[in-house]
């Protein structure tokens, strides 16, 4: 396997087994399968305990010893996902690719997401000896059978990485640099259709360096990250060849990272993938994925491996992870440097947020208050013509309408369609007739009514709204129910969880930036109440007022600055030892405020997948959110919902609602990723 440049640290989790003797070592293998029967235990622990160089020489010694194939002998005496590791691993990297390659593209179908994960992240060097690699075991050009196998712009694009011409010049020129950022912003944002040609050269061709430069730049000048651009120009394989590519350039132990929790997720394991990851980067940068692993997804790569798979298959496994990684977040040295680092990439990342829905062209209220009583006049509801006004139409203009409504026939828009729906999407559609205030409102009213307090509820609209949204939620409660919104509260919930909402609903934020003197302060008082400060201070009600006032009235960006903190001074994650530290209703608000503060449109993504995952759907819960974020960032929701659950959310409404209700969600949801 490649190994890293001179004076490079030794990334991978697999080393030279020291005192090695192939002789001895293959005479070893050679016992463990003599007889009935195999003993795998003793084959799983000396093949993961060498390199692959050392392996290489087991199998020369193997061959001189008995005559015999040693990876002949491994597929006999082996079977299932632990002979493919095993097997995997008894191969040098270069014709390991090879085998996978040549796998992906045999026989019906072809496995696209194997040919992506190999040719978007390998080096010149690693793509030169596939290719060699390939010549020699198959007698065959791997070129020709790509082309054989795929088609249009995808094929193209595996072509020029088929080629390893990558540059690898870190000596980069700013004028080269801003011509690249226009000319990819001039193939794709400004031109009617895509100029792919563009894409596929400037990415196929540039150094890492020089791309990371284009991809800072191009998020300055069109207000969008790359990977937003390339998912509304591109689409189907060749989309994601080219999201994968953006990936490695940006990190490719992230993209490995990122790989292995999607294989590992969810119900059924990805083994292929899993097998050819944890082979393919055992030993290369192993390490850094299992760091990034941590950071992204709050759990070590070791647990998950060990939770997920089973039997020897599992031991070999976790032999190439290297080792698991302290207790749940709490980072090592390099991985709270690398949360430390995300934390300051998302203080100055400015994604502008987007709605699906916006204001109908050609808007006309008097024909749509028309058309919108005949769809409910006489016998029977045309829902087919509600559904296509109401969710077509901004909410400014759902108002007009309604006023309208009232004008030409003295009736309620909202009574009537009251009495002609029913059902999911009665709610759906009269949510979507309310102001978002008084929508808010009412959701927050019905969340505390009756048996049962719905704090879920509660949580997601208190923690997630700005400032302005709060005030005019005051007010719509006030005007509808004739009671303030913080008696309400007070009188429905009780402790610190009370306070904590009651906070919230003052809509007091503060809205400025940061102050880094006063963030390590509050950083402080977050190690202090979570209890893993070196030097508690102060009384425990005094703290905990203190931490209560941080979450809910710093602003968003000095916060990120807290958090940033808070890893320096601990090397933990606050997220984590909240969830750690703290149980209940206090608890889930607390997270609700970090995980908004990260990233909003992620924290929405993942209630709704999780409203909509397993036996049975959370249909207040969808509608809520898809009411409320429709005009405001649910396009960023269904960005960050693909990348991290690989299903669009348009297949995830489809997969779990169905009627009238299902078509009116997929409108509001505004199209397919």
């Amino acid at each position: 396997m490649a190994k890293p440049a001179q004076g490079a640290k030794y990334r991978g989790s697999i080393h030279d087994f020291p005192n090695f003797d192939p002789s001895q070592d293959a005479e070893a293998l050679y016992t463990a399968m003599k007889g009935l029967g195999s003993d795998k235990e003793a084959i799983l622990e000396l093949i993961t305990s060498r390199s692959n160089s050392q392996r290489q020489e087991i199998c020369q010694n193997y061959k001189s010893l008995y005559g015999k194939d040693l990876i002949a002998d491994l597929k006999y005496e082996l079977m299932g996902k632990f002979e493919r590791l095993i097997v995997g691993l008894m191969r040098p990297l270069a014709y390991f690719d090879a085998k996978e390659i040549k796998d992906a593209i045999s026989g019906i179908g072809t496995d696209e997401k194997c040919l992506i994960e190999i040719l978007a992240s390998r080096t010149n060097e690693q793509i030169h000896q596939l290719v060699a690699a390939y010549k020699d075991a198959y007698e065959r050009d791997l070129e020709s059978d790509v082309i054989g196998d795929t088609s249009g712009h995808f094929q193209k694009m595996l072509v020029v990485l088929l080629q390893g011409t990558r540059e690898e010049d870190d000596v980069v020129s700013e004028d080269l640099v801003q011509q690249d950022v226009q000319d990819l912003y001039e193939a794709g944002e400004l031109k009617w259709g895509t100029d792919e040609a563009q894409f596929i050269y400037i990415l196929g061709n540039r150094s890492k360096q020089h791309l990371r430069l284009v991809f800072d730049e191009y998020l300055k000048k069109t207000g969008k990250p790359i990977e937003a651009s390339i998912r509304g120009e591109l689409s189907g394989d060749f989309e994601k060849l080219m999201l994968a590519v953006v990936k490695c350039i940006r990190s490719t132990s992230e993209y490995f990272a990122e790989r292995l929790f999607k294989a590992m997720k969810g119900l059924g394991t990805r083994d292929n993938t899993l097998i050819r990851i944890m082979v393919s980067r055992s030993e290369l940068d192993m390490l850094d994925i299992r760091e990034i692993f941590r950071t992204k997804y709050e759990k070590s790569l070791y647990s998950m491996i060990k939770n997920d798979t089973s039997g020897e298959y599992k031991k070999a496994l976790l032999k190439l992870c290297g080792g698991d990684d302290d207790a749940a977040g709490q980072f090592f040295p390099e991985a709270a440097q690398v949360a430390y680092q995300m934390w300051e990439l998302s203080a100055v990342s400015r994604v502008e947020l987007k709605g699906t829905v916006r204001p109908a062209n050609d808007f006309n209220p008097d024909a749509d208050a028309k058309a919108l009583r005949k769809a409910m006049k006489g016998l029977g509801t045309d829902e087919g013509t509600i559904i296509d006004i109401i969710t077509r139409r901004s909410n400014a203009q759902r108002q007009q309408i309604r006023q309208t409504f009232k004008s030409h026939f003295g009736r309620d828009l909202m009574a009537d369609l009251k009495s002609e729906l029913s059902g999911d999407l009665a709610r759906l559609i009269l949510g979507l007739m309310m102001s978002p205030a008084h929508y808010d409102a009412k959701q927050l009213k019905k969340a505390m009514e009756g048996a049962g307090t719905d704090e879920k509820a509660l949580i997601e609209i208190l923690a997630t709204r700005t400032n302005a949204e709060i005030r005019a939620i005051n007010e719509a409660y006030k005007e509808d129910y004739h009671k303030s919104l913080e008696d309400a509260l007070s009188s429905d919930t009780s402790g610190h969880f009370r306070r904590i909402l009651i906070s919230l609903a003052t809509g007091n934020r503060e809205e400025g930036g940061e102050d880094r003197d006063q963030a390590r302060e509050d950083a402080q008082v977050a190690a202090e109440i979570l209890e893993i400060a070196d030097t508690p201070s102060g009384d425990k009600t005094s703290l905990e007022t203190r931490f209560m006032t941080v979450l809910c009235t710093r602003s968003y960006p000095h916060l990120r600055r807290v958090f940033q903190e808070f890893i320096k001074m601990t090397n933990y994650d606050i997220e984590h030892t909240i969830k750690k530290e703290m149980s209940g209703d206090v608890k889930n608000a607390f997270v609700a405020i970090v995980q908004s503060v990260k990233n909003k449109p992620l924290f929405f993504a993942d209630k709704l997948y999780k409203s909509m995952k397993g036996t049975g759907t959370d249909e207040k819960t969808l509608t809520r959110i898809m009411i409320s974020r429709s005009e405001t960032d649910l396009l960023n929701i269904r960005r960050e919902f693909v990348e991290k659950y690989d299903m669009s959310l348009h297949q995830a409404i489809e997969g779990d609602t169905s009627g009238d209700f299902l078509k009116a969600l997929l409108v509001l949801c505004g199209g397919e990723d």
